[in-house]
């Protein structure tokens, strides 16, 4: 199956995603990291459509040190089971899972919205056609979060990049630039959600915004491949809950 596919931002063609390698390695690669560090997938698949891919992810449970609740088996006073009983046990302990795997991924701010785009673009400051390594998300002095498990390999500043925070999760290395203030320090883990830093205007940039860039295996990739991701892994789970509930 071929994914080698353009991708598009508000109607118009931009470049592919990355250049040797294909959408479906990269999108494996963040199954295999979720897999590792939060859950245990049971049944993956992952489609393309025209114009971008979506990953669905089905039934999978995120692993903690505390033994995983099983369906506990209810008996009556006459020794036989209560199957309604179990039923309702197995339920919740499947929503328990959904919620868990939720909570396995998480946006870089509360708020997502792509200012610039991934790609060749104007420069700014230049007016030359250059290639933007990353996304910028609008943001006003906003927390920043860590999108999944991992450690922070880095923080620093220096005069493009402003105060930058660098994460590694599993084979992917993410770079938070244009900081104010910087909430984690070098070698620390981090979760899905934990803060570690707030948005600012530091660095070469023509105002406040949180510039994102991802490599994989060394090769940058778009940014939005995290985005879609955490975007399908939270919509599954949303519809997962729903159907476990009615």
């Amino acid at each position: 199956m071929s994914v080698n596919q353009d991708i598009f931002w508000r109607g118009r063609k931009t470049v592919p995603t990355f250049a040797s390698m294909s959408k479906t390695r990269i999108l494996i690669s963040l199954l295999l990291l979720l897999s590792g560090n939060h859950a245990k997938p049971q049944f993956n698949t992952v489609s393309c459509s025209s114009n971008r891919y979506k990953v669905v992810v089905e039934n999978l449970s995120r692993t903690t040190n505390e033994t995983e609740a099983t369906p506990e088996i209810i008996t009556s006073e006459n020794g036989k089971s209560v199957p309604d009983k179990v039923a309702l046990s197995s339920a919740d302990t499947k929503k328990k899972e959904q919620v868990a795997h939720y909570l396995s991924v998480c946006y870089p701010l509360s708020s997502v919205k792509i200012n610039s785009p991934y790609g060749y673009r104007k420069d700014p400051f230049t007016g030359k056609r250059k290639f933007h390594n990353g996304i910028d998300l609008h943001a006003r002095s906003a927390k920043v979060f860590a999108m999944m498990q991992g450690r922070v390999l880095k923080v620093g500043q220096d005069k493009v990049s402003g105060k930058y925070v660098t994460l590694q999760h599993g084979s992917f290395i993410v770079s938070y630039c244009h900081l104010s203030q910087i909430s984690v320090s070098q070698g620390q883990a981090v979760l899905p959600g934990d803060v570690v830093g707030i948005t600012g205007n530091t660095g070469r940039c023509t105002g406040e915004h949180l510039h994102i860039s991802i490599r994989h295996n060394g090769e940058h990739i778009n940014p939005r491949i995290f985005l879609d991701y955490i975007n399908s892994v939270k919509e599954s789970c949303v519809m997962a809950l729903i159907k476990n509930t009615i």
